[in-house]
């Protein structure tokens, strides 16, 4: 569980420690659920393989869908759900625990290179060779909340600020940004 303190409800916190006891308790009642570690390993063939590999060394679920090879999988920190992005300009969005199917993504004009979940598991961010960045509202999973535009290059690399306030970009054209959400 990466999630820390942070949940839907967006609760603030007044004071560090108080924080941090919220982050023990989400992290206590994960352990306690006994939920077995899953991985999600993608490939140039174009299928993510679904793995508990605390249990066994064959992948319990094959998923297929995209068209190009998957570039980047990233599970939300709740771990409801996993999304990947790949080549064919797609976002995939997965059932984090069965491997189920939930949704395409779109709106992308080029291979999407890399996926950042928020803190509270509420929205996705990806980069792409089209020279945005987009943020994506998984509650609609219809169309991006916003694009992110201004690099005049690919984006490689993005993440989420631990406070879920912003999110960098890294560009091929040699600049970072800085995006406040």
């Amino acid at each position: 569980c990466r999630t820390g303190p942070y949940d839907h409800r967006c609760t603030r916190f007044s004071t560090d420690e108080e924080a941090y006891q919220a982050a023990v308790a989400k992290y206590d009642q994960f352990k306690a659920s006994k939920e077995p570690e899953r991985l999600a390993s993608g490939s140039d063939d174009f299928t993510i393989f679904l793995w508990h590999p605390t249990e066994g060394r064959h992948p319990i679920k094959r998923l297929t869908g995209h068209q190009q090879a998957v570039n980047h999988i990233a599970f939300s920190p709740d771990g409801r759900f996993f999304a990947s992005g790949v080549f064919d300009k797609k976002i995939k969005l997965w059932n984090g625990k069965s491997g189920d199917f939930i949704s395409t993504l779109t709106g992308h004009v080029g291979a999407v290179y890399q996926v950042a979940w928020s803190n509270d598991s509420r929205y996705l961010v990806s980069a792409s060779k089209d020279s945005t960045a987009k943020l994506w509202d998984i509650s609609s999973c219809k169309r991006a909340k916003e694009t992110l535009p201004r690099h005049h290059d690919e984006v490689y690399a993005l993440d989420w600020s631990p406070n879920g306030s912003s999110v960098a970009t890294g560009s091929k054209d040699r600049t970072i940004k800085i995006w406040r959400h």
